[in-house]
């Protein structure tokens, strides 16, 4: 089982270059950031975890440029979204984006993807909260033909082109791996319809245990190789009982969260980390 790490990349917080370098040479296999371009002044949207809204919300760095500079600071170290909110992107450029850092990293790339929590963001990007996942949908099957097809095309109710150039494509084969976030019965079943990875927030071990049962399920019922999913859950206590259980269970990675602090804070961090390695 790969152990990787998540972190706020924001403009207070550690350099994500100089943390992707110090992240590799201590043997973690992974980096995600996640995405807000921006959290609408108005709160009217309540903070899923309850309490108030921590300010890194607003202060990360675009993912694709924050995780291009780490690739570019390391050799091995994967990098990925955690989770990018595709649903506020244009379509066709953020295949362009996904296909460039996948392809300037060398095939380092992980995509994760989701539909958001916080209505008003999303509707100032012209998505409707109830219908997300729909879009979010189209958007995943049109990037899949844009990075795979010479001549893309796709005619669905929310993404619409015809034909199209668009290089480079991933150098991962077929694509950069698509992991979508979430911890329902719905998001298991998107899961295996279209996607290559679940990626859940680990709150709740006997949930995930629980959900990995379910996406076992689903998988057999449509005829998928369950061993064609991988699964990676966010969040995981930086405890040994917690992650030899996750491996126990057949879990692909654990991912451990960094605060969004300064150099030594985290770094010191990081070293406590890696003893569980």
């Amino acid at each position: 089982m790969d152990i990787g790490l998540s972190i706020f990349a924001t403009d207070y917080a550690i350099r994500i270059d100089e943390l992707a370098r110090e992240a590799e040479a201590r043997g973690f296999e992974s980096l995600w950031v996640p995405e807000h371009t921006h959290i609408p002044t108005s709160r009217a949207t309540p903070f899923p975890a309850g309490g108030e809204l921590p300010k890194h919300y607003w202060h990360t760095y675009d993912p694709f440029v924050s995780l291009m500079a780490a690739a570019a600071a390391t050799e091995k170290l994967k990098v990925g979204t955690g989770i990018c909110l595709v649903i506020e992107r244009d379509t066709i450029t953020t295949a362009k984006a996904v296909a460039s850092l996948d392809a300037l990293s060398g095939g380092r790339f992980l995509f994760g993807v989701g539909g958001g929590w916080n209505r008003e963001e999303m509707e100032n990007h012209g998505t409707t909260y109830s219908t997300r996942f729909k879009r979010l949908e189209e958007q995943v099957m049109a990037m899949k033909e844009i990075w795979t097809q010479d001549e893309p095309e796709y005619h669905g109710s929310y993404v619409d082109f015809d034909p199209l150039w668009s290089w480079p494509k991933p150098v991962s084969t077929p694509h950069s791996p698509v992991y979508l976030g979430g911890g329902t019965g719905y998001t298991r079943q998107r899961v295996v319809d279209f996607c290559e990875g679940w990626l859940p927030i680990g709150f709740s071990q006997r949930a995930i245990i629980d959900g990995l049962a379910d996406l076992d399920r689903r998988a057999e019922e449509a005829g998928r190789p369950r061993d064609t999913i991988n699964v990676s859950v966010f969040g995981v206590r930086p405890e040994r009982e917690a992650i030899e259980g996750y491996a126990e269970r057949g879990v692909n990675r654990v991912i451990l969260a960094l605060p969004s602090e300064d150099r030594d804070a985290v770094l010191a961090l990081l070293d406590k980390y890696a003893a569980l390695l």
